[in-house]
């Protein structure tokens, strides 16, 4: 599995958003820039979150974008689920994807399914908030 770049920056822009969750609107322009990416390319990720419900936006003056809830309420799965669609390991275990033909005696799905949910489990684990207090938390917990 490899996440996205879309997916990378999505997640640092609402770390970003969290850190800098005062309740008023952020204009993107200030995102951009704190974060080193192309307005443009911000502008269609914000888009995504925003349409998602992780954001809300505001035009005009004094517009800009902020979070709908607080960063202890926003999972990590969550927010690269939405950019990403699905976080499946292997095809086959894509909701709606193609299934092989071998799938009854396939040896080797039990395992795919194993990393699936651990990896599942650790990004639901994970909210805004521990990223912006830098806590973790070990795949046992």
């Amino acid at each position: 599995m490899m996440i996205s770049a879309k997916s990378r920056y999505a997640l640092r822009v609402m770390v970003d958003l969290a850190q800098h969750n005062s309740g008023e609107f952020i204009p993107v322009k200030e995102i951009a820039t704190r974060q080193g990416i192309s307005l443009k390319y911000l502008e269609s990720i914000m888009t995504i979150l925003t349409k998602g419900k992780m954001l809300e936006s505001a035009s005009g003056k004094g517009g800009g974008y902020r979070l709908i809830k607080q960063p202890l309420e926003y999972k990590v799965i969550e927010i690269l689920q939405l950019i990403e669609g699905n976080l499946a390991p292997v095809a086959c275990l894509c909701e709606g994807g193609k299934k092989c033909e071998s799938t009854a005696e396939c040896t080797t799905l039990p395992f795919w399914q194993g990393l699936e949910a651990v990896i599942n489990d650790y990004l639901e684990k994970h909210t805004l908030e521990d990223m912006i207090s830098q806590k973790t938390h070990s795949c046992e917990s």
